[in-house]
Protein backbone atom coordinates (compact mmCIF):
# COMPACT_ATOMS: atom_id res chain seq x y z
CA UNK A 1 0.00 0.00 0.00
CA UNK A 2 1.45 3.35 -0.79
CA UNK A 3 2.18 5.88 1.50
CA UNK A 4 -0.77 8.53 0.42
CA UNK A 5 -3.53 4.97 0.25
CA UNK A 6 -2.29 4.12 3.44
CA UNK A 7 -3.02 7.85 5.08
CA UNK A 8 -5.98 8.12 3.41
CA UNK A 9 -7.22 5.16 4.73
CA UNK A 10 -6.36 6.07 8.16
CA UNK A 11 -7.81 9.51 8.10
CA UNK A 12 -11.04 7.54 6.71
CA UNK A 13 -10.86 5.18 9.72
CA UNK A 14 -10.55 8.11 11.88
CA UNK A 15 -13.94 9.90 10.53
CA UNK A 16 -15.73 6.90 11.11
CA UNK A 17 -14.79 6.79 14.58
CA UNK A 18 -15.56 10.46 15.47
CA UNK A 19 -19.09 9.58 13.81
CA UNK A 20 -19.64 6.74 15.81
CA UNK A 21 -18.39 8.43 18.90
CA UNK A 22 -20.91 11.38 18.12
CA UNK A 23 -23.65 9.32 17.57
CA UNK A 24 -23.21 8.11 21.14
CA UNK A 25 -22.77 11.11 22.74
CA UNK A 26 -26.12 12.10 20.56
CA UNK A 27 -27.97 8.71 21.73
CA UNK A 28 -26.44 9.43 25.17
CA UNK A 29 -27.90 12.66 25.84
CA UNK A 30 -31.54 11.86 23.90
CA UNK A 31 -31.97 8.41 26.19
CA UNK A 32 -30.77 11.01 29.40
CA UNK A 33 -33.47 13.91 28.06
CA UNK A 34 -35.97 11.02 28.03
CA UNK A 35 -35.48 10.01 31.56
CA UNK A 36 -35.22 13.93 32.81
CA UNK A 37 -38.01 14.24 30.93
CA UNK A 38 -40.18 11.22 32.63
CA UNK A 39 -39.19 12.42 36.25
CA UNK A 40 -40.21 15.47 35.22
CA UNK A 41 -43.42 14.02 34.56
CA UNK A 42 -43.33 12.17 37.84
CA UNK A 43 -42.72 15.03 39.92
CA UNK A 44 -46.29 15.97 41.74
CA UNK A 45 -47.46 19.18 41.53
CA UNK A 46 -47.65 21.32 44.32
CA UNK A 47 -51.29 22.63 43.54
CA UNK A 48 -52.23 19.07 43.44
CA UNK A 49 -54.08 16.72 45.46
CA UNK A 50 -51.20 13.87 45.34
CA UNK A 51 -48.42 16.16 46.20
CA UNK A 52 -50.06 16.47 49.82
CA UNK A 53 -51.48 12.94 49.58
CA UNK A 54 -48.58 11.07 48.09
CA UNK A 55 -50.55 8.27 49.05
CA UNK A 56 -53.74 8.93 47.63
CA UNK A 57 -56.65 9.17 49.11
CA UNK A 58 -58.29 5.79 49.46
CA UNK A 59 -59.11 6.00 53.12
CA UNK A 60 -61.21 9.11 52.41
CA UNK A 61 -62.91 6.37 49.66
CA UNK A 62 -63.08 3.49 52.10
CA UNK A 63 -65.28 5.85 54.31
CA UNK A 64 -67.58 6.76 51.53
CA UNK A 65 -68.12 3.13 50.33
CA UNK A 66 -68.90 1.81 54.26
CA UNK A 67 -71.58 5.09 54.43
CA UNK A 68 -74.96 3.96 55.11
CA UNK A 69 -76.68 7.30 53.79
CA UNK A 70 -77.83 8.39 50.86
CA UNK A 71 -75.69 9.42 48.07
CA UNK A 72 -76.25 11.31 44.39
CA UNK A 73 -74.56 13.48 41.70
CA UNK A 74 -77.28 16.14 41.05
CA UNK A 75 -76.41 18.19 37.88
CA UNK A 76 -77.89 21.80 39.17
CA UNK A 77 -78.49 24.09 36.11
CA UNK A 78 -77.13 27.93 36.37
CA UNK A 79 -78.66 29.18 32.75
CA UNK A 80 -76.82 27.23 30.34
CA UNK A 81 -74.42 26.04 32.74
CA UNK A 82 -74.56 22.46 34.51
CA UNK A 83 -72.82 21.84 38.20
CA UNK A 84 -72.43 18.35 38.40
CA UNK A 85 -73.09 18.43 42.36
CA UNK A 86 -72.12 15.57 44.78
CA UNK A 87 -75.16 15.54 47.72
CA UNK A 88 -75.91 13.79 50.94
CA UNK A 89 -78.65 13.04 52.72
CA UNK A 90 -78.50 13.02 56.28
CA UNK A 91 -80.61 10.05 57.97
CA UNK A 92 -83.09 12.51 60.47
CA UNK A 93 -86.61 12.68 61.09
CA UNK A 94 -87.43 16.61 60.70
CA UNK A 95 -86.21 18.77 57.99
CA UNK A 96 -82.68 19.79 57.93
CA UNK A 97 -80.11 22.90 57.24
CA UNK A 98 -78.39 22.50 53.97
CA UNK A 99 -74.61 22.94 54.15
CA UNK A 100 -73.32 23.91 50.18
CA UNK A 101 -69.33 22.86 50.51
CA UNK A 102 -66.47 24.78 48.51
CA UNK A 103 -63.71 22.69 47.70
CA UNK A 104 -59.98 23.37 47.79
CA UNK A 105 -57.41 24.14 45.06
CA UNK A 106 -57.72 20.85 44.08
CA UNK A 107 -61.27 20.48 42.84
CA UNK A 108 -63.64 17.78 43.86
CA UNK A 109 -61.67 15.10 45.44
CA UNK A 110 -62.23 12.17 47.40
CA UNK A 111 -61.97 14.18 50.79
CA UNK A 112 -64.45 16.66 49.43
CA UNK A 113 -67.18 14.24 48.98
CA UNK A 114 -66.00 12.14 52.24
CA UNK A 115 -66.36 15.43 54.43
CA UNK A 116 -69.55 16.03 52.62
CA UNK A 117 -70.96 12.48 53.74
CA UNK A 118 -69.52 13.47 57.23
CA UNK A 119 -71.83 16.74 57.17
CA UNK A 120 -74.52 14.56 56.33
CA UNK A 121 -74.12 12.07 59.11
CA UNK A 122 -73.86 14.84 61.61
CA UNK A 123 -77.53 15.62 60.48
CA UNK A 124 -77.57 17.96 57.55
CA UNK A 125 -78.12 18.00 54.28
CA UNK A 126 -74.67 18.58 52.35
CA UNK A 127 -73.59 19.52 49.12
CA UNK A 128 -70.71 20.02 47.41
CA UNK A 129 -70.77 21.77 43.44
CA UNK A 130 -67.13 20.89 41.49
CA UNK A 131 -66.74 24.60 40.32
CA UNK A 132 -64.65 22.84 37.51
CA UNK A 133 -67.99 21.73 35.97
CA UNK A 134 -67.64 22.15 32.42
CA UNK A 135 -64.14 23.27 32.41
CA UNK A 136 -62.53 20.22 30.72
CA UNK A 137 -61.54 19.65 27.40
CA UNK A 138 -64.63 16.94 26.68
CA UNK A 139 -66.93 19.16 28.28
CA UNK A 140 -66.30 17.36 31.82
CA UNK A 141 -65.33 18.48 35.70
CA UNK A 142 -62.43 18.03 37.94
CA UNK A 143 -61.89 14.45 36.22
CA UNK A 144 -61.63 15.66 32.78
CA UNK A 145 -59.43 18.63 33.57
CA UNK A 146 -57.07 16.47 35.03
CA UNK A 147 -56.12 14.74 31.63
CA UNK A 148 -54.18 17.99 30.60
CA UNK A 149 -51.89 17.24 32.64
CA UNK A 150 -50.36 17.50 36.79
CA UNK A 151 -50.91 21.72 36.92
CA UNK A 152 -54.90 21.72 35.40
CA UNK A 153 -56.79 21.32 38.15
CA UNK A 154 -54.75 24.25 39.78
CA UNK A 155 -54.93 26.71 37.21
CA UNK A 156 -58.16 25.87 35.79
CA UNK A 157 -59.25 26.22 39.19
CA UNK A 158 -57.42 29.61 39.10
CA UNK A 159 -58.65 30.83 35.74
CA UNK A 160 -62.35 30.80 36.80
CA UNK A 161 -64.69 33.74 36.08
CA UNK A 162 -65.37 35.72 39.64
CA UNK A 163 -68.78 36.09 38.40
CA UNK A 164 -69.35 32.67 37.45
CA UNK A 165 -68.33 31.21 40.89
CA UNK A 166 -71.09 33.69 42.14
CA UNK A 167 -73.59 32.17 40.24
CA UNK A 168 -72.85 28.70 39.98
CA UNK A 169 -72.92 28.87 44.04
CA UNK A 170 -75.90 31.32 44.12
CA UNK A 171 -77.47 28.11 42.03
CA UNK A 172 -76.43 25.36 44.27
CA UNK A 173 -77.84 27.22 47.15
CA UNK A 174 -81.01 27.74 45.30
CA UNK A 175 -81.27 24.40 44.72
CA UNK A 176 -80.69 22.83 48.24
CA UNK A 177 -82.65 25.18 49.90
CA UNK A 178 -85.51 24.72 48.07
CA UNK A 179 -85.25 20.43 48.36
CA UNK A 180 -88.52 19.48 50.46
CA UNK A 181 -86.51 17.69 52.95
CA UNK A 182 -84.36 21.23 53.56
CA UNK A 183 -85.75 23.83 56.02
CA UNK A 184 -84.69 26.53 53.66
CA UNK A 185 -81.59 27.33 55.96
CA UNK A 186 -78.38 27.52 54.09
CA UNK A 187 -74.81 27.75 55.60
CA UNK A 188 -71.51 27.94 53.18
CA UNK A 189 -68.13 26.39 53.79
CA UNK A 190 -65.13 26.13 51.69
CA UNK A 191 -61.17 24.93 52.63
CA UNK A 192 -57.83 26.61 51.41
CA UNK A 193 -59.02 28.20 48.00
CA UNK A 194 -62.46 27.40 49.08
CA UNK A 195 -62.00 29.08 51.94
CA UNK A 196 -61.11 32.65 50.67
CA UNK A 197 -64.59 32.08 48.05
CA UNK A 198 -66.55 31.05 51.32
CA UNK A 199 -65.61 34.57 52.72
CA UNK A 200 -66.29 35.76 49.12
CA UNK A 201 -69.43 34.93 48.77
CA UNK A 202 -70.81 35.78 52.34
CA UNK A 203 -70.47 39.26 50.71
CA UNK A 204 -72.97 38.29 48.17
CA UNK A 205 -75.32 36.48 49.52
CA UNK A 206 -76.32 37.77 53.02
CA UNK A 207 -79.33 35.53 53.47
CA UNK A 208 -77.10 32.85 54.46
CA UNK A 209 -77.09 31.84 58.10
CA UNK A 210 -73.36 31.49 58.63
CA UNK A 211 -69.88 31.36 56.72
CA UNK A 212 -67.67 28.80 57.95
CA UNK A 213 -64.25 29.68 56.64
CA UNK A 214 -61.15 27.25 56.79
CA UNK A 215 -57.55 28.59 56.24
CA UNK A 216 -58.89 31.29 53.78
CA UNK A 217 -58.55 35.00 53.26
CA UNK A 218 -61.14 37.72 53.45
CA UNK A 219 -61.91 39.87 49.60
CA UNK A 220 -59.36 42.38 48.96
CA UNK A 221 -59.46 45.04 46.28
CA UNK A 222 -56.17 46.97 44.62
CA UNK A 223 -53.23 46.83 42.91
CA UNK A 224 -51.54 43.78 43.31
CA UNK A 225 -48.86 43.73 45.61
CA UNK A 226 -50.49 46.97 47.68
CA UNK A 227 -54.20 45.32 48.19
CA UNK A 228 -56.28 46.11 51.29
CA UNK A 229 -59.13 44.28 52.41
CA UNK A 230 -62.20 45.04 50.83
CA UNK A 231 -64.56 46.74 53.18
CA UNK A 232 -66.88 47.55 50.63
CA UNK A 233 -67.64 44.30 50.55
CA UNK A 234 -67.71 43.06 53.43
CA UNK A 235 -70.34 45.32 54.54
CA UNK A 236 -72.49 43.08 52.79
CA UNK A 237 -72.60 40.58 54.56
CA UNK A 238 -75.47 39.33 56.58
CA UNK A 239 -73.96 36.13 58.21
CA UNK A 240 -71.68 35.98 60.96
CA UNK A 241 -68.27 34.28 59.72
CA UNK A 242 -66.50 31.73 61.45
CA UNK A 243 -62.36 31.20 60.78
CA UNK A 244 -60.98 28.52 61.22
CA UNK A 245 -56.72 29.07 61.32
CA UNK A 246 -53.52 26.95 61.08
CA UNK A 247 -50.80 28.62 63.60
CA UNK A 248 -48.10 27.17 60.58
CA UNK A 249 -49.91 28.75 58.09
CA UNK A 250 -47.82 32.55 57.80
CA UNK A 251 -49.15 33.40 54.69
CA UNK A 252 -53.03 33.20 55.45
CA UNK A 253 -52.12 34.12 59.28
CA UNK A 254 -50.94 37.39 58.17
CA UNK A 255 -54.30 38.79 56.89
CA UNK A 256 -56.25 37.67 60.13
CA UNK A 257 -55.06 41.12 61.73
CA UNK A 258 -56.75 43.92 59.31
CA UNK A 259 -59.50 41.49 58.61
CA UNK A 260 -60.60 41.69 62.45
CA UNK A 261 -60.26 45.30 62.56
CA UNK A 262 -62.44 45.82 59.31
CA UNK A 263 -64.91 43.30 60.38
CA UNK A 264 -64.81 44.71 64.16
CA UNK A 265 -65.19 48.78 62.64
CA UNK A 266 -68.19 47.02 60.19
CA UNK A 267 -70.30 45.65 63.00
CA UNK A 268 -70.12 42.15 61.44
CA UNK A 269 -69.76 39.28 64.16
CA UNK A 270 -66.00 37.05 62.92
CA UNK A 271 -64.99 35.00 65.01
CA UNK A 272 -61.17 33.69 64.16
CA UNK A 273 -59.27 30.84 66.07
CA UNK A 274 -55.89 29.79 65.41
CA UNK A 275 -54.92 26.00 66.16
CA UNK A 276 -51.23 26.07 67.01
CA UNK A 277 -48.57 23.50 65.27
CA UNK A 278 -51.35 23.01 62.60
CA UNK A 279 -50.79 23.48 59.01
CA UNK A 280 -52.55 24.41 56.00
CA UNK A 281 -54.88 22.23 55.24
CA UNK A 282 -55.18 20.18 58.57
CA UNK A 283 -58.52 19.51 58.19
CA UNK A 284 -57.99 16.91 55.50
CA UNK A 285 -54.24 16.28 57.18
CA UNK A 286 -56.06 15.68 60.26
CA UNK A 287 -57.96 12.83 59.01
CA UNK A 288 -55.38 11.34 56.24
CA UNK A 289 -53.63 7.73 57.55
CA UNK A 290 -50.91 8.41 60.51
CA UNK A 291 -47.30 8.36 58.64
CA UNK A 292 -45.47 5.48 59.25
CA UNK A 293 -41.92 4.61 60.83
CA UNK A 294 -39.39 3.74 58.44
CA UNK A 295 -37.60 0.47 58.27
CA UNK A 296 -34.15 -0.23 59.13
CA UNK A 297 -31.63 -0.45 55.94
CA UNK A 298 -28.38 -0.92 57.61
CA UNK A 299 -26.90 2.37 56.85
CA UNK A 300 -26.87 4.38 59.85
CA UNK A 301 -26.57 8.08 58.03
CA UNK A 302 -29.63 7.08 55.91
CA UNK A 303 -31.86 5.81 58.46
CA UNK A 304 -31.06 8.77 61.50
CA UNK A 305 -32.31 10.97 58.49
CA UNK A 306 -35.15 8.53 58.11
CA UNK A 307 -35.77 8.49 61.58
CA UNK A 308 -35.81 12.56 61.95
CA UNK A 309 -37.96 12.57 58.81
CA UNK A 310 -40.55 10.29 60.58
CA UNK A 311 -40.41 12.29 63.74
CA UNK A 312 -40.97 15.87 61.69
CA UNK A 313 -44.19 13.86 60.19
CA UNK A 314 -45.28 12.64 62.86
CA UNK A 315 -45.16 15.70 64.92
CA UNK A 316 -46.91 17.44 61.94
CA UNK A 317 -49.59 14.58 61.74
CA UNK A 318 -50.72 14.89 65.41
CA UNK A 319 -51.18 18.97 65.30
CA UNK A 320 -53.05 18.33 62.17
CA UNK A 321 -55.08 15.93 63.98
CA UNK A 322 -55.53 17.29 66.78
CA UNK A 323 -56.66 20.90 65.46
CA UNK A 324 -59.16 18.73 63.01
CA UNK A 325 -60.74 17.16 65.94
CA UNK A 326 -61.25 20.24 67.52
CA UNK A 327 -62.44 22.49 64.50
CA UNK A 328 -64.84 19.63 64.26
CA UNK A 329 -66.46 20.07 67.49
CA UNK A 330 -66.40 24.05 67.04
CA UNK A 331 -68.29 23.88 64.16
CA UNK A 332 -70.59 21.02 64.85
CA UNK A 333 -71.72 22.94 68.04
CA UNK A 334 -72.23 26.08 65.78
CA UNK A 335 -74.44 24.22 63.68
CA UNK A 336 -76.74 23.15 66.06
CA UNK A 337 -77.62 26.30 67.36
CA UNK A 338 -78.76 27.57 63.27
Amino acid sequence: MTPNRRRMTTNKTLLIGLACLLALISISRAVNAQEMGGHHHTIPDPTSAMALDPDGQDWAVARLKKSPRHQEWQKVQNGKREINSFIVYPEVKNKATAVVVIHEIFGMSDWVQSLTDQLAEAGYIAIAPDLLSGMGPNGGGTSDVTTKGTNAVGQAIRDLPPDQITSDLNAVADYVSKLPAANGKVVVAGFCWGGSQTFRFATNRPSLKAAFVFYGSAPVTGPQGSQTIDKAALAKIGAPVYGFYAGNDARIDATIPSTIDAMKELQKPYDPVTYDGAGHGFMRAGEAPEPKAPEASGNKEADDKAAADYQTKLTAFKANQKARAEAWTKWKAIMQKI
